[in-house]
């Protein structure tokens, strides 16, 4: 049985005496002061306050705040341990509740701002939420449950299973509880019994989110084909299936004036359609940095509001889809979004290359003696999200994938970085990039999309090819170090391995939730996987038996990564390094993060001082430099504070 160290952090912003400078070059020292004015993360929710001209927002930097929508005025309410997946307003504008990755619900009181109760019941992260009147609410999560709550008491009221997978979605009526999720299934379910009603489907496709539009009587839902599906809530066959979009669709929303849908997805537009007839009524005017997930109608159906990956909040006019305003915008360095770091790669003689949430990729130099910036660039199509980062020609070229479904190509010279292509791959977001060290395949690029499919292009972005072992996104992928095969993984649960070609070799049995990150040790003998079920697992390539599985607690892993055949280092959503020993079964665990630590690497032996060193970016906009034999962090790169607290053990 594994045995557990947990050890506090090795360094804070206080006392990190030995790390090198930050990115403005001047020496670490206590936290500074913390001035809020928008988010430090991607906005997950903007919500219009009824009777008021005050927008509350929820965020992937742990936040809850409220904006003035006439001054522009940004108020900290408070904060999370985790990201806040959803902030939702109660009918009389009086209250709010936020849902969070740390598995909590908040409830707000907006005259004072003041945090009014913590509900605790779900075991994992809480997606959403909806208040039933004035004393009930109901929440879903990617426990699988729906729990009812008494929000004078904060008791749980009654917990609603049936739901096979993550429940990512909720409405309700007087009567009904609609939700949808993972499984991809929209059920309808009696408020005072919890009794199921209703199911449709399984569709083909995921089913993020759904929506009531009261006009009508009709539940609407969005789907990951880029559908959208309306039902009769009274029961009845599919009245509708809208083409909205060429991509999955993230946020419907129905007007509360004449039940028109707002729809929002991946291919970056935002429509509008009539709910009558479901033609199509507008398009919202495109704004660069906007947020497929945030999107909601004022109370009044005069309005459209959102969130943006810059952590700020825009505005439209409702009947000609005219942008109005960007709330929390800033000005000069402060414009230029937020470096929550998504992946890092090593860029040799001690550099590294990331990615971020604004948009840009940078180098620097961090080593166990150095840690500075040393230039940035950002895609020649313009900022935008990018989750992933390959570096090749030792360093001279780098390769980023966006959340535009663009895949960018960079070229390093003695005055900086360069954009140099750009090529859209029509996939959806690209969640990860990795380049063929062999001979034969010196030129090939893999990218794993959220389409399912792994494209094939040339160094130059070129496509050459693509194929399709998965249903849902495909999340990460590796390539063997000296065969033509790789391994990918997916959100639908599924891990295979296949030949560069594209044929398939195998599907690896285990996991039963989605696998964020897959690894092969440097021999290429071993793949390990961690993902939603809380397990690290080892399997053999070769023949795909499963080896070895530990259970690493209730806490999200993220990243994997093969320090040697023997020893695997996950990290998880709460800033965390678990260090498994193969051969013990022992787990060193360490806490150097203050949010989620999104991606881990091996330094190549010959570019660090004894060849045992790991590099890891993190969300909370720092990169760090660990030691893997105690996971001690030896340097921080650090470019952004993203929280006002210091790192907690």
């Amino acid at each position: 049985m594994a045995t557990i160290d947990n050890l506090a952090p090795s360094s804070t912003p206080a006392d990190a005496s030995a790390m090198s400078a930050t990115h403005a070059g001047a020496a670490q020292s206590a936290a500074p002061t913390f001035d809020f004015r928008r988010h430090r993360g991607p906005v997950t929710t903007a919500a219009w306050v009824p009777n008021t001209r005050q927008i509350v927002t929820s965020a992937y930097d742990g936040a809850v705040a409220r904006f003035d929508v006439d001054s522009g005025a940004a108020t900290l309410l408070g904060h999370h341990d985790h990201l806040v997946n959803r902030i939702v307003v109660s009918a009389d504008g009086l209250r709010a509740a936020s849902v969070s990755s740390d598995y909590s619900i908040i409830l707000w009181d907006l005259r004072s701002g003041a945090r009014l109760q913590r509900l605790l019941g779900h075991s994992d992260d809480v997606e959403d939420f909806c208040f039933i009147g004035a004393h009930r609410g109901a929440s879903v999560s990617r426990d699988r449950r729906i729990l009812l709550w008494n929000l004078d008491t904060g008791a749980i009221v009654r917990c609603v299973e049936g739901h096979e997978r993550d429940v990512l979605s909720i409405c309700a009526d007087d009567r009904h509880l609609y939700t949808s999720g993972d499984d991809k299934t929209l059920r309808v379910w009696d408020i005072d019994s919890g009794a199921p009603l209703r199911m449709w489907g399984p569709f083909e496709t995921e089913t993020d989110t759904c929506a009531i539009d009261i006009h009508h009587g009709r539940v609407v839902l969005g789907c990951d084909d880029g559908c959208i599906r309306v039902f009769p809530i009274l029961g009845g066959d599919i009245l509708a299936t809208i083409p909205a979009h060429r991509s999955g669709i993230k946020k419907v929303a129905c007007s509360p004036l004449d039940g028109a849908i707002l729809s929002a997805a991946y291919d970056q537009a935002i429509h509008i359609w009539d709910g009558n007839d479901f033609s199509h009524r507008l398009s919202l005017e495109a704004r660069a940095r906007q947020w497929e997930r945030s999107f909601n109608w004022s109370p009044d159906g005069q309005h459209l509001v959102a969130g943006t990956f810059d952590g700020t909040v825009l505005v439209w006019q409702a009947r000609d889809g005219r942008f109005l305003t960007e709330l929390g915008a800033g000005t000069g360095d402060d414009a230029i979004g937020n470096d929550c770091f998504n992946d890092i790669a090593s860029a040799g003689g001690g550099d590294i290359a990331v990615v971020n949430d604004a948009g840009h990729v940078r180098l620097g130099r961090l080593d166990d003696t150095d840690a500075r910036w040393l230039t940035q660039a950002a895609p020649r199509t313009g900022r935008m999200l990018m989750n992933a980062v390959t570096v090749l020609d030792d360093g001279q070229r780098i390769i980023g994938g966006a959340h535009d479904q663009h895949l960018h190509v960079f070229a390093r010279a003695a005055d900086g970085l360069h954009a140099k292509t750009a090529t859209h791959l029509g996939e959806g977001p690209i969640n990860c990039v990795r380049a063929s060290t062999q001979a034969d395949w010196r030129d090939a690029l893999f990218v794993a999309c959220y389409s399912g499919a792994v494209v094939r292009t040339d160094r130059d972005g070129q496509v050459q090819g693509r194929f399709t072992h998965h249903e849902n996104a495909v999340k990460a992928l590796r390539l063997h170090p000296t065969r033509p095969i790789g391994v990918s993984c997916s959100a639908d649960g599924v891990l295979t391995s296949w030949r560069f070609s594209g044929e398939l070799l195998r599907r690896f049995a285990g996991h039963t939730a989605i696998i964020d990150d897959i690894d092969l040790d440097p021999s290429g003998e071993f793949l390990a996987s961690t993902g939603r079920d809380f397990h690290l697992l080892i399997y053999r390539l070769d023949d795909g038996v499963l080896l070895q599985a530990f259970d690493l607690g209730r806490r999200s892993p993220k990243a994997v990564c093969f320090v040697d055949s023997q020893t695997v280092v996950v990290t998880n959503y709460w800033g965390e390094l678990l260090r498994v020993d193969l051969t013990t079964g022992a787990i060193l665990r360490r806490q150097i993060a203050a949010n989620g630590i999104s991606a881990i690497t091996r330094v190549p032996a010959r570019a660090s001082a004894d060849g045992d060193r790991l590099l890891a970016s993190s969300y909370d906009g720092s990169n760090y430099l660990v030691r893997s034999s105690d996971l001690r962090v030896m340097n921080r790169l650090q470019a952004m504070q993203q929280r006002p607290e210091p790192v907690r053990d």
